[in-house]
């Protein structure tokens, strides 16, 4: 039975023990109500135009997510908010190597979470500046800093309001943070890249492929205290629809949180890439493409990956 009618006949039953009324209003009030539940549940599963609402804070800047997402981040062993370690200790080693880093080389690293990576690199001599929504996470960061010796410049803000009046020899930007914004957010990030790089410096990032979109499926789905409670330490029911936007490339993943006190709508937005219209973002914002990769690591481009990775240079 879908979704709707299971909650619409047991709202139903738990009306009808409403013995003290009359019949007429029982109607009533009934009547009243089922209609309220199926507009809500219509809300629910309504598709919005893609990048209709962005709610990164409620993600990165609430603290009970923030906390999990930070578990998630220091997790070595699987690739949900964080790649693995092996994988990072590997791509930090081609990132040196690739953009000759040595003990004068800056480093931006936008998203850098807890510091997986501008531990490394600053382990490795550079002068590194993280920038993170989650201020949790920058305080892992700043913590595994000190214990090490290292200065890295931290600081926490949506990287989309990120100014400074220092200038990078590259700018990193991982795990395809690059494809949760808008196009007029891309746009924007790309003149930040731009104004923040010295002439000739370097932008990294990785992106999803068509592969990937091909690959995503809509559907809608429930289940109560979702992914262990990642949503709220408090009991709470989740309704979870996947959209794809097959014109511009798009896929949503739209998450209703329904707690006793409140309910949150989370909208997870995703832009696909080909590399024709990754390059085309690039140039129009005043970079060359240098090369396109299999990931950050380096490895060879793969055209059936789901995933790959970009160099390009500030002109």
């Amino acid at each position: 039975m879908p979704i709707l009618l299971v909650f619409v006949y047991a709202f139903s039953a738990l009306i009808s023990l409403n013995l003290g009324s009359t019949e007429a209003e029982r109607y009533v009030y009934e009547s009243t109500m089922k209609q309220k539940m199926y507009n809500e549940l219509k809300e629910i599963n309504t598709r919005p135009e893609p990048f209709q609402f962005y709610t990164a804070e409620e993600l990165w800047a609430n603290e009970h997510t923030s906390k999990k997402m930070l578990e998630y981040h220091l997790s070595e062993d699987i690739d949900f908010s964080s790649r693995n370690k092996r994988f990072i200790e590997r791509s930090v080693d081609w990132i040196v190597s690739h953009f000759a880093v040595f003990n004068d080389t800056k480093i931006a690293d936008f998203g850098c979470g807890p510091g997986l990576y501008t531990t490394r690199i600053a382990g490795r001599g550079a002068t590194v500046t993280g920038i993170d929504f989650s201020e949790n996470s920058l305080n892992y960061a700043r913590f595994v800093a000190e214990q090490k010796g290292l200065k890295i410049n931290y600081i926490h803000t949506n990287y989309l309001d990120f100014e400074t009046d220092k200038s990078f020899d590259l700018i990193m930007m991982i795990m395809c943070d690059f494809c949760a914004l808008s196009p007029a957010q891309r746009r924007k990030m790309l003149s930040k890249f731009h104004s923040h790089l010295k002439q000739g410096g370097s932008v990294l990032l990785d992106v999803y492929s068509l592969n990937s979109f091909d690959q995503k499926k809509e559907s809608s789905t429930y289940e109560p205290n979702q992914l262990n409670n990642f949503w709220s330490p408090d009991d709470y029911y989740c309704f979870v629809n996947a959209f794809k936007y097959e014109e511009e490339k798009v896929s949503l993943d739209k998450y209703t949180i329904i707690e006793e006190s409140r309910t949150r709508v989370v909208y997870n937005w995703l832009q696909y890439f080909s590399r024709e219209s990754l390059r085309k973002e690039f140039e129009e914002n005043g970079f060359e493409v240098e090369d396109f990769y299999l990931n950050v690591a380096g490895d060879p481009f793969d055209s059936n990956s789901t995933e790959f990775a970009l160099v390009a240079r500030k002109l």
